[in-house]
């Protein structure tokens, strides 16, 4: 059947050009309407293929290897700083080739933005795990939340570390800087929370502005943390320092005070839950 010129052909067409082809006879019926379309269908066939991308494993598997790979970026940038995190050094510190880093994050930008949203998370879910306090003491959860932003231990040393090289880095990146310093200020919202609940319990020294408060020891703390990296500070002395404005805060804690007769806030030898 031929062509109809009102419509599109109904019977057998071209494999190439679709147009369509008459009825066949006897043998084979014809795959083409002419030498030109089945020489162009040979070419077609003779040129290779481009190779399948390198696809991860479906679900968790594909995750587990994107935070490898994240994982690698926070070594080197801990360890040589973020400019040496080229796409190859990641790799090779992974153990993955380079197009199974190309795969998980289009660009090095974005993989610098992902890992970035990867250690907040990895953080936030080992300090969940790690601070220990008693709910009625607001005090001693305000002085673990604190001690995250000190060097405790090989994880928390190496997250300050990477942040620090990511807050570099943002000084240059205008893109990055947007991720790296959240307008939310989310840190210093959960501390501020944290004193005007305990403000409400009628646990502080009266008058505080609980966002300016917290705004210093966030800040102290974060600064003071990196004093202990660089060897400037020691860990004992910098604890001594946050005691000493959280014991400014809750001057006056008739339930503090109650627990320790005869000494004020913070005073010699006292111990809270959740203090190293």
């Amino acid at each position: 059947m031929v062509r109809d010129e009102k419509g599109p052909a109904t019977g057998p067409v071209c494999r190439m050009c679709r147009t369509g082809l008459s009825p066949a006879g006897r043998g084979r019926p014809a795959l083409y309407c002419s030498r030109s379309c089945q020489a162009k269908a040979y070419r077609r066939r003779r040129q290779a293929p481009p190779p399948p991308p390198e696809r991860p494993a479906a679900g968790g598997a594909q995750a587990r290897r994107r935070r490898q790979i994240a994982e690698a970026l926070w070594r080197i940038a801990a360890e040589r700083g973020l400019h040496e995190a080229s796409l190859r050094e990641v790799a090779a510190e992974a153990g993955v080739s380079l197009r199974a880093v190309q795969y998980h994050f289009e660009s090095k930008h974005q993989l610098l933005v992902d890992a970035l949203h990867l250690l907040h998370d990895e953080n936030e879910r080992i300090a969940r795990t790690r601070i220990d306090h008693d709910p009625a003491d607001p005090r001693a959860l305000l002085r673990a939340v604190l001690e995250e932003f000190l060097p405790l231990d090989a994880q928390r040393a190496t997250a300050l570390r990477v942040f620090a090289a990511y807050y570099a880095r943002s000084l240059t990146d205008p893109a990055l800087a947007a991720v790296f310093l959240a307008a939310e200020q989310p840190l210093e919202r959960l501390v501020a929370d944290l004193i005007e609940a305990a403000q409400a319990a009628g646990r502080t020294a009266p008058g505080l502005d609980a966002w300016r408060e917290a705004d210093l020891l966030v800040s102290g703390a974060v600064g003071l943390g990196g004093d202990v990296l660089h060897g400037r500070r020691a860990l004992a002395d910098v604890r001594r320092t946050l005691d000493y404005h959280l014991d400014k805060i809750f001057a006056g804690d008739p339930a503090r005070t109650a627990r320790v007769p005869g000494e004020g806030a913070g005073g010699p030898g006292q111990r809270v839950a959740g203090s190293g």
